[in-house]
């Protein structure tokens, strides 16, 4: 088994005769650590990690660490993707599985939503010093008050043994099988150095598994890092040079002695940073809970409320489309923000090329009685396509019997749309009528409310009104909201945009 046990020595109830030959081993693992653990039904026994693994090791000394500080349940502790990726089924802690080198990141919404809480971020060396550089950096470089364990084998250990960024000079790898060469590869990256370099970092110290004396001196380490985020101290960082035997090609002696004589003349072991840390906090808001944070917000979205406004469905998604530059996010939001003034759970989730101006954007706007399990809309009951290509590409996600509302006179002579109601609106024609094109996405929004009744168009207003400052803007605003309402009726209800039984001409 990797996990290391703890060796507790018993006396016999009878008096021995001579001592050392009457002693009992028991071998028994931190109360840290699930009874059982439950990946596979057949091996509940032991972890999956390889004979002689180096996380094992390291995995024991959190426990032991948490435990002593009695802390096991104040904990929460961050997987990444790597070889430790399953240990969410040996610790009995909080758990949260994040994608590959996200562990800061995460960590550090954690440790912001529950301050009195002990964060951990448990990292390798493909995880933290390649895709997950920036994070690691910039939450060090905030000083996140977070604990950090970060285990280098300078290899890839799960996906196959390619280079990783702690590679040794001269070290083989499935992907540098000449071995690392500076000149192709560069050199190494030396994490604690580079961090140490920051401002705000408050202990940060590189250890090593190579024999008994370097373990115990990163028991120590450990554990320090975990009393100092205790205490309320900063970022906390602990680096491990460990062994890998099965990717290295090396049995666990032999590893060991590896990391004794090659990782540690390239990595040596050093307390970088021990000291505290005061970060300015100048014009800090008022600090306030998650509860009041939402009932202020609920407070404020119900100002203007229409009373005893009622909404005719459980739920309605709507799907915003056309070219950027045509107010189709900014439409979102707006309706977002009256769905929350008339009590409606909201979402918005926009999408966009990365072009300005004239590149493709849409978004998805839900507005529900209930709570909403995704803001991602496969099926929008209402499409609002603003241009043709928007039409082409989203018209058959609408869900049957839902609308489209499309900006234009008409549809394209060789577009046929039959499970959906199709309502065509020339609202960049309508908006240069009014005097400028800047507002054919609220002739839209006109029209959507009109049509779907979905929401109030005296709660639009006080949006608007809300959000424009420039009175010559919002009378135009104005005018276009109507303008979308009136179209709906006159046109509509005589049939010249539809058909009789709600298809399009």
């Amino acid at each position: 088994m990797a996990l290391q046990d703890t060796i507790q020595v018993v006396e016999p109830a009878e008096e021995p005769k001579v001592a050392t030959d009457n002693y009992e081993v028991v071998h028994e693992k931190s109360k840290l650590f699930y009874p059982e653990y439950e990946r596979k039904s057949d091996l509940k026994h032991q972890t999956h990690y390889c004979p002689g693994c180096g996380h094992g090791v390291v995995h024991k000394l959190i426990a032991e660490a948490l435990e002593d500080l009695g802390v096991q349940d104040e904990t929460i502790l961050v997987s990444p993707v790597g070889c430790s990726v399953f240990a969410y089924y040996y610790f009995d802690v909080g758990n949260v599985q994040v994608a590959h080198g996200r562990a800061p990141a995460a960590a550090t919404g954690l440790k912001r939503a529950c301050p009195d809480k002990i964060v951990i971020a448990y990292q390798g060396d493909g995880d933290l010093a390649a895709i997950g550089t920036a994070e690691i950096v910039h939450a060090a470089n905030r000083g996140e008050k977070i604990t950090v364990f970060f285990v280098n084998n300078a290899i890839y250990g799960m996906t196959g043994g390619q280079m990783a960024p702690t590679t040794l000079v001269g070290q083989r790898s499935t992907t540098s099988p000449w071995g690392r060469r500076p000149v192709n590869e560069g050199f190494p990256l030396h994490v604690c150095e580079l961090l140490s370099s920051l401002e705000a970092p408050v202990y940060i110290e590189r250890v090593a598994l190579s024999d008994n004396k370097n373990i115990m001196k990163a028991r120590r380490a450990v554990r320090k890092a975990l009393e100092l985020q205790k205490n309320g101290a900063g970022f906390t960082f602990v680096e491990i040079l460990s062994p890998c035997p099965t990717i290295w090609g090396k049995d666990p002696v032999e590893a060991r002695k590896w990391v004794g004589e090659k990782m540690i003349p390239n990595f040596p072991l050093n307390v970088y940073r021990d000291r505290k840390v005061e970060i300015p906090n100048n014009n800090a808001p008022p600090h306030k809970t998650v509860e009041e944070i939402v009932s202020g917000e609920r407070k404020a979205a119900a100002e203007g409320m229409v009373p005893g406004r009622q909404h005719h469905f459980r739920e309605m998604g709507i799907k915003i489309a056309g070219f950027g530059g045509q107010g189709v996010l900014l439409l979102g939001q707006l309706l977002a923000e009256m769905g929350m003034r008339e009590g409606l759970e909201v979402s918005w989730l926009p999408s966009y090329g990365p072009e300005m101006r004239s590149g493709s954007a849409h978004c998805h706007v839900c507005l529900s009685k209930e709570r909403i399990g995704s803001p991602l809309l496969s099926r929008p009951d209402v499409l609002i396509a603003m241009n043709e290509i928007s039409l082409r590409k989203f018209a058959a996600q609408v869900a049957p019997g839902g609308t489209i509302l499309y900006g234009r006179e008409r549809l394209p002579e060789d577009v046929q749309i039959e499970h959906a109601q199709v309502i065509c609106i020339p609202a960049s024609e309508i908006a240069d009528k009014l005097g400028s094109a800047k507002v054919a996405n609220v002739v839209m929004m006109g029209a959507l409310l009109e049509e779907t009744e979905c929401l109030s168009s005296a709660t639009a207003m006080k949006v608007l009104e809300a959000k424009v400052k420039n009175p010559a803007l919002l009378e135009l605003d104005r005018k276009a909201l109507d303008a979308g309402r009136v179209y709906i009726d006159h046109t509509v209800a005589v049939g010249a945009v539809t058909q009789a039984d709600g298809f399009a001409q």
